[in-house]
């Protein structure tokens, strides 16, 4: 089945019975995407990847990637994987001034429209319009009529550029900042009246422009639902508070939830059964990665190799010398600050991981493990991936990776399982 026939078919799913669930993977690192692609394919599932419009736009993004770039790099990696192209859907999140919100609103607009031509041009089919962010000349905070009429203005852009196939889109914001929340934010769950106001104004808004079709197709409403993460702490789902009665009222719609990283199965799977279709995870993926690179590096000093990766002290060392990504988002003494360069929930080491020096002792780390990891350091330094390996999994530290990606991924697939499981 096709990406968007099986994403259509588990949204019906979702709302007739509470179960089904698009998994929205956000990131741009290969081997996240090799994991999703390898569990994909293992449950028979649909690949939803996602990138946003910090990463990717149409200078490049900071990942150097226009739209038309980064749908290149996914299907060859999945290619290489074995994964058919038909089953990956791309979504486009966050998109709209954000990028360009220091500028004046009609600037801001301008750029934002070139990125949606873009996005749609590239093959994107799954499009948040999130016009929600605050420019220099906007007075703040901008109301539903201001955000829904410059949503409007991109999803014209869309229409307009796009293929044989128009895309479905998503409307809504959360509240925090995107990625995770900064200290001095404060969480507020979205309520029932809030979102109902946000549908009804976007309704009419789309349809008084002439945009009936494109509202058939609007899929997905982003709230917040009461879950977040910061450096160090895990906001929990709180559960329905009353919200899964406004998405039923308002056909072929599930509600989108961001910042679900660290959430318990139990919670993911309340999520799905109270009707957020989708779930967004992306500095999980990274920090597991994360993970398995430092439980090799302890791997391999105990394998004593001649040249050593030394990868956690060329991340922290390139982490330090070049503070941008980073710095306005951790506090502190120099020692917490140095603990969360490397644990913070909020993985601001992920934008590190593909620079040319963070890259070169990855790929160093990875050749003084090639001929296979043994048992007994499995269970030692990943126990959870010591089972796989025993049962004939493969040992090499690309394959420990993946796998402990794998994991977390997996946990959100199992989140639209059966109710009765």
């Amino acid at each position: 089945m096709a990406a968007r026939d099986d994403f259509l078919s588990a949204l019906d799913r979702n709302r007739e019975s509470g179960t089904g669930v698009a998994v929205s993977v956000c990131s741009a690192h290969r081997d996240v995407l090799r994991a999703l692609f390898r569990t994909a394919r293992q449950r028979d599932q649909f690949a939803l990847i996602e990138s946003t419009s910090n990463q990717v736009d149409q200078y490049g993004g900071y990942t150097g990637m226009k739209p038309a770039d980064f749908a290149a790099m996914v299907y060859s990696i999945a290619d290489s994987e074995g994964f058919p192209s038909q089953r990956i859907l791309l979504g486009g999140d966050h998109l709209g001034p954000n990028r360009w919100q220091k500028g004046p609103a009609e600037t801001a607009m301008s750029e934002a429209e070139t990125l949606m031509a873009a996005y749609v041009a590239a093959g994107y089919e799954k499009i948040h319009l999130d016009a929600s962010f605050v420019c220099a000349d906007d007075t703040a905070p901008l109301g539903d009529e201001i955000v829904a009429a410059r949503c409007v203005r991109l999803a014209k852009v869309c229409e307009a550029h796009a293929g044989r196939v128009p895309p479905v889109y998503v409307i809504g914001t959360e509240v925090p900042t995107p990625g995770g929340a900064v200290e001095e934010e404060e969480m507020r769950p979205t309520s029932p009246e809030e979102a109902e106001r946000t549908l009804q104004v976007f309704e009419s808004t789309f349809l008084d422009a002439g945009l009936a079709d494109a509202w058939s197709r609007v899929v997905g409403l982003v709230v917040q639902p009461g879950v977040e993460f910061s450096d160090d702490e895990i906001a929990d789902y709180p559960g329905d508070q009353g919200l899964k009665d406004v998405i039923l009222r308002h056909r072929g719609m599930g509600f989108e939830a961001h910042s679900t990283d660290y959430q318990t199965p139990a919670n993911l799977r309340r999520l799905v059964e109270n009707h957020f279709f989708f779930l967004k995870v992306g500095p999980w993926l990274t920090f597991a990665l994360r993970e398995s690179l430092m439980a090799l590096e302890a791997i391999e000093r105990e394998l004593n190799p001649a040249e050593p990766s030394h990868f956690r002290a060329v991340l922290d060392a390139v982490m330090c010398a070049e503070p941008g990504y980073w710095q306005n988002y951790y506090a502190g003494s120099a020692a917490e600050m140095a603990y969360k360069r490397v644990y913070s929930y909020s993985d601001r080491a992920r934008y590190y991981l593909g620079h040319p020096k963070v890259a070169s002792a990855y790929g160093k780390l990875l050749e003084n493990l090639g001929g296979g990891v043994p048992e007994a350091l499995v269970s030692q330094y990943l126990p959870e991936c010591f089972e796989t390996v025993r049962g004939g999994g493969g040992n090499r530290p690309q394959d420990l990776i993946l796998g402990r990606v794998s994991k977390v991924i997996g946990v959100y697939y199992d989140a639209g399982g059966s109710m009765a499981d």
